[in-house]
């Protein structure tokens, strides 16, 4: 059953591990299952692994999601489709990954909390999400 929603939420997407590609779209087709509408995807963007050593090429991408979940439950969704796609963090540091799903803003939202941060704390850093952002078409204007 598909979730209408009506906040607006900027998701980064990524994969490192596996068919990525395939990673992705799984992931999106879960979002669209248990999270609300996916309004936009980006273009998939190529990147090496910032933070961690790694043979293993990325593609990222960023979407926006309208969703009626507040952002702790869409967080706790976000986890969920990645476990179930095979996620499993064997420790505290950045490491390679078949999913990684992030979100980058919720509406105007700022939180500071312990298991969450929104606006992302390091997206202006980061090309892999810059790029792909910019190609959304966004109808609000984040933090």
């Amino acid at each position: 059953m598909e979730i209408a929603g009506s906040n607006r939420v900027v998701i980064a997407f990524g994969s490192n591990l596996g068919d990525k590609e395939a990673n992705i779209l799984k992931a999106i087709d879960q979002l669209a299952k248990s999270c609300g509408r996916v309004v936009q995807v980006s273009a998939f963007y190529r990147s090496a692994p910032e933070g961690f050593i790694s043979d293993h090429e990325f593609v990222n991408g960023c979407l926006l999601l309208l969703t009626d979940l507040n952002p702790y439950q869409l967080l706790k969704e976000l986890q969920a489709i990645e476990m179930a796609l095979g996620r499993i963090k064997h420790s505290a540091h950045y490491e390679d990954r078949c999913i990684d799903l992030d979100i980058i803003f919720y509406e105007n939202l700022c939180i500071q909390s312990p298991n969450l941060q929104i606006p992302h704390p390091r997206y202006q850093d980061r090309d892999f999400v810059l790029i792909p952002l910019q190609s959304l078409q966004l109808d609000f204007h984040p933090h």
